[in-house]
This record gives structure tokens, C-alpha cells and sequence, in this order.
């Protein structure tokens, strides 16, 4: 079996593709390489979420970096990945492993690998560890491994606590005293996921939903996006909450819902907190973004005179940016956020706190903030579809936007193209759609903003015409 990673990590259908004889695998090349590279005496921080099986998965993992007698802090329970990375960071650790699959589908399960600086394994890392797995596949290298009991009674993994000193770390980020004065009747909506309980030992007045252990997330993928939040959204409509914030699976990623039950999506969300860590907090240094991100991004960093990078999409190539850089903030549109004085790493929990903070030290609503800025700025309508696609149908379509892309779509000329990641075409009116295949699913996006919503699913239908779907 070829064993790859994607925008963040290794994932796969559990019992099909992730089996623990394939973790075995990818967890033996993880410690080559740490060997290699001269990490392995500072040890493996491993982490999990609340998917099934992630626990034993885990231990799995445990087992193998015991047996290549690399030091193990293994989480005591489940834990967000930005707090794993935290201790990767505060641990010194060489490396970090987290057992997720963040948003995707329940059917699947995930191995992340985070270096040592506390933040998403580079590309050049994973591909190195993707050479190695060939190899060990192609010479038959053998697992070393100690059993789990045998590593825990002989000090090889040692069981600890991943929450305390990352809560910590929140609490000395933001000012939770302001948030607590100012009373906000917020909701949190864990997704069933690995953030459950977080936000509300920092902010015992908040109210969650969805925190059960529940690995099949009620059919849903764990994904805060707008047809999966619709309870949350009703809680706050009826009245009783002036916010709702919503976690991924893993933590990792942040969507909310805003003073008027509306969808608050990561655009907005990146958009009002850059300028409530530029204006309000005095935060200052260069802007990174993706290929799918809001263009309000381009035009704040213009506004306030800051450099403005953009990647590929996965917080991966914006970790690379901000370890080389001084970032203020780096973002993509799937909910990804991270900024300076923290770790270069996703961090939906933190993102959270911070548009409670920008509330508190305003008084005003996410909708109130966000429509003083689009009022300087101009007004944007953005959606994203994700569409099932079979394998030959997204060849046949990559090759054709490849040696033939579009001159003119839904009827407007294209001014320019940008295939750093997918299709990227952008008219003269400054709307855009962007095609590109997912890179863990079998599955198409169509990514469109303009200054209207008719004028978003005029260039979205146009998309769908133009793969066939």
C-alpha cells in the first residue's frame, strides 16, 4: 500500500486503508526519521481525538517509539491537537503525533505529525517520511515495538496531562477577565470532537452542546461549517446566546454563528480578528493566507500597510511561512487560524477566546464588527460546495483546466488565472472561482466570492458546468 500525506497528515478509512498494520508502518517510519535527524532523544509527544479506536491507535503508536527506545508522553485522555502541539513545544519534544482525522467523514481516522516547533509537519518532513515508509515497505523492515503495559511499567511512555498547561497558555493570551465582566451569553459546539469541555473550564458560564463521546458524530462530519451547525445556529436565534462558536473534530478549526443566528464563516471570523489584533491589541508583522481565502484579507493588509504572503492550501505551507517570517496572522478558508505569540499552529480554541475578546473590549457583536469593517473595505458574499467526484472524472478535468483552461466563464472574461493550488480564475470586478480537488476525499470544491450572492452561484454553476457535475 502507498502511504501519503495530504494537507495535514495521513488519512484513511478505518479498518480498510488505517489498520493498526498500517499504523505500524507509518509509525516506524516516523521514527527512522526522527533517528536520522537527531530528534529522538527529545522524545515523541502522542496525542488523540475521540474517534473510534483513536485511543488504541494511539497506544499503537506508544508501542512502536517505546520499542525504537524513543521516550513517549502519551496523553491520559483525549485532547485537542493545538493543545498537543502546545506540548511538543513547552515538552521540547522532537516531535509530536496526533491520531485524527480532524473533519473528515466518522469512517475515517488520521495520523498527524507535528515538529518540533509545535506546529504542522513541512512538506519537505512528510515527504521525507513518505521515501522512508517505501522503503521499509520495499525491504521488509521489521516493526520494533514493545508491548504497551511493559513500555507504561518500565518508564517508556508516562501518561500526562495535556490540558492544564495549554489552558494555561489561553489564559495568559487573552484577557479572560474582560470576557468574564462582560457577561457574553455564549454556546460552544464542540462537534462531539476532541475540544469538548475546554472552553468552559476557562468560561464556566458558557454552555455547550454535543459534548457526549459520540464517535460516529451523529452521521455528520465533525466540520463546522453552515449545514452542520443548524443547532447551534436555532440556539442562538431563540434568543438565549448572543454567540455561538463551533470546534472540528480536533480543535483545530473554528466556525461560529453570530449575534443574529447566522452562519459566521472562517473569512469573517480571520477578517474581524486581524484587525482586533492589529487595532486592539497592537500586534504587528506580516499577513499569510491561501489560495482560497478572502480577498478582505488582501484588503486590510493593504489598509494597515502589511505584508501579504499566500500558499497553498493546509496550514502546513502557512506553519513553513511563519517560522521563516514575522506573521501577525496566518489563515485558510476551511476554519485554519494561527497567530504570533502562540505556536505556528491552527488553533480553534484560541480563535474563539479572541472573538470573545474582540466582543468584550467592544461591546458589539460579530456582525456589528464585521459590517464597520466590510463598510470600509467593501462588502463580500463567499460559499464553498463540496461535490463527490470518481477518480477518472477528476483526471479527465484536471488535465483538461491544465492544457486547456477557460477563456470566459458564465459569461465574463477571465482577467487572471492562479493554479498555485486547483483552478483559480479572477474577473475583472474582482470575483473569483476557484475548482480544486480535495487531497483526502473523493471529492471536488467549488470555491466562489463576489460582490453579491446571485453573482457567487452564477460562478458556482458555471464551476459544476465545467467539471461535468
Amino acid at each position: 500500500m502507498q502511504i501519503l500525506f495530504g494537507t495535514d497528515g495521513w488519512r484513511g478509512v478505518i479498518a480498510r486503508d488505517f489498520t493498526f498494520d498500517n499504523i505500524a508502518i507509518v509509525a516506524q517510519a516516523t521514527m527512522d526519521y526522527l533517528k536520522r535527524e537527531g530528534l529522538s532523544d527529545s522524545g515523541l509527544v502522542i496525542g488523540y481525538d475521540r474517534r473510534f479506536l483513536s485511543r488504541e491507535f494511539a497506544e499503537r503508536v506508544a508501542e512502536i517509539a517505546a520499542g525504537n527506545r524513543i521516550k513517549v508522553w502519551l496523553t491520559g485522555s483525549y485532547a485537542p491537537t493545538p493543545a498537543v502541539s502546545w506540548a511538543v513545544h513547552e515538552k521540547k519534544a522532537g516531535a509530536g503525533v496526533m491520531i485524527t482525522a480532524s473533519h473528515n467523514p466518522p469512517v475515517y481516522n488520521g495520523f498527524k505529525v507535528k515538529e518540533s516547533f509545535g506546529g504542522s509537519a513541512r512538506p519537505a518532513t512528510t515527504k521525507q517520511i513518505e521515501e522512508i515508509v517505501a522503503k521499509n515497505i520495499a525491504g521488509s523492515r521489521a516493526i520494533e515495538q514493545t508491548p504497551f503495559a511493559d513500555a507504561l511499567s518500565e518508564g517508556r511512555v508516562e501518561l500526562f496531562d495535556a490540558a492544564t498547561p495549554y489552558l494555561a497558555q489561553l489564559g495568559e493570551y487573552v484577557d479572560l477577565a474582560a470576557i468574564r465582566r462582560s457577561s457574553i451569553p455564549v454556546v460552544v459546539d464542540p462537534m462531539f470532537g476532541a475540544g469538548c469541555g475546554f472552553i468552559p473550564k476557562l468560561l464556566p458560564e458558557a454552555a455547550e452542546i454535543h459534548a457526549v463521546h459520540n464517535p460516529g458524530f451523529e452521521g455528520r462530519p465533525p466540520e463546522p461549517t453552515e449545514e452542520n451547525l443548524d443547532e447551534l445556529a436555532g440556539l442562538v436565534k431563540s434568543g438565549g446566546f448572543r454567540v455561538g462558536l463551533a470546534l472540528d473534530g480536533d480543535a483545530d478549526r473554528i466556525g461560529a454563528v453570530d449575534e443574529t443566528g447566522a452562519f459566521f464563516s472562517s473569512h469573517m471570523i480571520f477578517t474581524i480578528l486581524l484587525r482586533h489584533l492589529y487595532e486592539r491589541k497592537g500586534v504587528r508583522g506580516g499577513v499569510v493566507k491561501t489560495v482560497s481565502t478572502t480577498r478582505m484579507i488582501d484588503l486590510l493588509a493593504a489598509k494597515y500597510g502589511l505584508p501579504l504572503l499566500e500558499t497553498p492550501i493546509g496550514f502546513k505551507h502557512i506553519c513553513e511561512l511563519m517560522l521563516e517570517n514575522d506573521i501577525l496572522m496566518g489563515g485558510e478558508e476551511s476554519g485554519g487560524l494561527g497567530v504570533k505569540g502562540h505556536i505556528p499552529e491552527r488553533d480553534g480554541i484560541l480563535m474563539g477566546l479572541l472573538l470573545l475578546e474582540a466582543m468584550a473590549m467592544t461591546g458589539k457583536g460579530l456582525r456589528q464588527l464585521l459590517n464597520e469593517t466590510m463598510d470600509e473595505i467593501g462588502h463580500f458574499f463567499y460559499r464553498r460546495i463540496d461535490l463527490p467526484i470518481e477518480a477518472g472524472a477528476k483526471a479527465k478535468l484536471i488535465a483538461g483546466l491544465q492544457t486547456a483552461p477557460p477563456k470566459t466563464i458564465a459569461n465574463s472574461p477571465v482577467e487572471t488565472t492562479n493554479f498555485r493550488d486547483g483552478f483559480k480564475f479572477i474577473f475583472s470586478d474582482g470575483s473569483w472561482l476557484l475548482v480544486r480537488p480535495s487531497g483526502t476525499e473523493p471529492v471536488l470544491r467549488l470555491y466562489s466570492e463576489a460582490s453579491s450572492p446571485d453573482r457567487v452561484e452564477e460562478l458556482l454553476s458555471a464551476g459544476r458546468d465545467l467539471a461535468g457535475l
